[in-house]
């Protein structure tokens, strides 16, 4: 049968209720994801998402957090928040017989979160230690000032969880403005599946929803990717260069097109061995163990990225090469050898990504977020399958933009 989209009425506001019934195994899944909210909305303070996911996790201000963690445990039940660039989410699951007494506990935890100094303080200083260590993470180092070069001035030029500066001037106060900012109706959409009736799940979450308020709802915030071919280097003792690169890809997440990105995509840098990326860099000049890349589009941005490791002293010849293969790739295409080997790669795994719950339900959701048909990943297969090697090519051509690649490169 697969997901449903049901409607819920709370408060006057209509929550949609992204919903599947699966009886195979006692189970029970629900994500409260509040849509435009995740660090999309950190412009000013890097890291607040990551801390105000991190303070609900630390249970009530009643409990406190060992004694509501030993509640959860005591019946098996997982309860965790935490965000994406554009979401902010909470997630709860448990065995059937116990879904109630979850809703329970996140009630409370949504009702009175455990906002205190000392659990602010508690977690700024495990996260400190963390960003510290990744100082010496020059995957992370080359990746996040490749955001910088591609997002200046927007939420996504700072690392997720923040800096050491950012989070060290983030207080209670923006804490709790920033939850109860996000934590409205209006943002809501309701996630929800398992051995479990619809009936019994609005049941279940009418005096949980009732405890949120109503708001203005966030709104999307719509950012371009840099085409001003940067490259910036950074001098670090390693015995690798580490290489990211991105540029635009304008396109938007309810594109009729976008099917053919995707086999691009797959074609350029996604497929592993078989990729341009990859025979061109690791298999014809083994310049890299591996080269990867992507085309990303999301309902606020979408751009083309991605990255190799090589020897310090081929640095520079392996960018060059990546130049060189993105705009080969986009003035000729690609081949019918390619282009058969994508389509039959893209259909013939498809039942690999819907065989668990969880991956229906994510389907369900990512497609209604994107304002997309819930069918919309069939009918994109069957034009897949259809798609001619003029269309692609013809296609590719049109985003010359692709192009304009900048670089963020560690190196000795």
């Amino acid at each position: 049968m697969g997901a449903q989209i049901e409607h819920i009425k709370i408060n006057n506001t209509n929550i949609p209720i992204i919903f599947e019934e699966q009886h195979s195994l006692a189970t029970f899944n629900l994500q409260l994801v509040f849509k435009n909210s995740g660090y999309i909305k950190d412009k000013d303070k890097s890291g607040l998402s990551t801390l105000s996911a991190r303070v609900l996790n630390e249970g009530t201000l009643e409990d406190g957090s060992v004694k509501f963690a030993q509640k959860l445990e005591k019946l098996a039940i997982s309860l965790n928040a935490s965000h994406g660039f554009e979401t902010f989410v909470i997630e709860l699951s448990s065995i059937k017989d116990v879904y109630k007494n979850g809703l329970q506990l996140l009630n409370e935890l949504l009702k009175s979160p455990n906002y205190k100094d000392e659990t602010l303080n508690k977690i700024k200083t495990i996260l400190t230690g963390s960003l510290k260590r990744k100082e010496n993470d020059f995957d992370y180092v080359s990746r996040n000032e490749l955001n910088k070069i591609l997002f200046k001035g927007s939420a996504l030029e700072n690392p997720s969880n923040g800096t050491i500066d950012s989070i060290s001037k983030i207080t209670l106060d923006d804490v709790k403005e920033f939850v109860n900012s996000t934590l409205v109706l209006e943002n809501l959409i309701v996630v929800v599946g398992g051995d479990i009736t619809l009936d019994e799940v609005k049941k279940g979450l009418e005096p949980l929803l009732s405890s949120l308020k109503n708001a203005e709802e966030s709104k999307i915030i719509n950012l371009n990717a840099s085409d001003k071919k940067i490259v910036k280097e950074i001098i670090k003792e390693t015995e690798q260069a580490y290489i990211y690169f991105g540029s635009p890809f304008n396109t938007k997440v309810n594109d009729k097109n976008n099917y053919i990105a995707k086999v691009a995509s797959f074609v350029l840098g996604g497929s592993g061995f078989g990729s341009r990326l990859m025979e061109e860099i690791r298999v014809k000049r083994g310049l890299a163990y591996s080269a990867y890349g992507q085309i990303s589009i999301n309902k606020s941005h979408s751009y083309f990225s991605g990255y190799l490791q090589t020897k310090n002293e081929t640095a520079n010849e392996a960018k060059d090469l990546v130049i060189k293969i993105v705009n080969n790739f986009v003035k000729n295409g690609i081949t019918i050898d390619e282009l058969n080997a994508a389509k039959n790669f893209l259909t013939g795994s498809e039942p690999l990504r819907v065989e668990t719950l969880s991956q229906r339900l994510n389907r369900a959701f990512t497609n209604y977020y994107r304002g997309l048909e819930q069918n919309h990943t069939n009918k994109e297969l069957e034009k897949i399958e259809k798609l001619t090697l003029q269309e692609i090519n013809d296609y590719i051509k049109s985003h010359v933009e692709i192009k304009n690649l900048s670089f963020s490169i560690v190196r000795k």
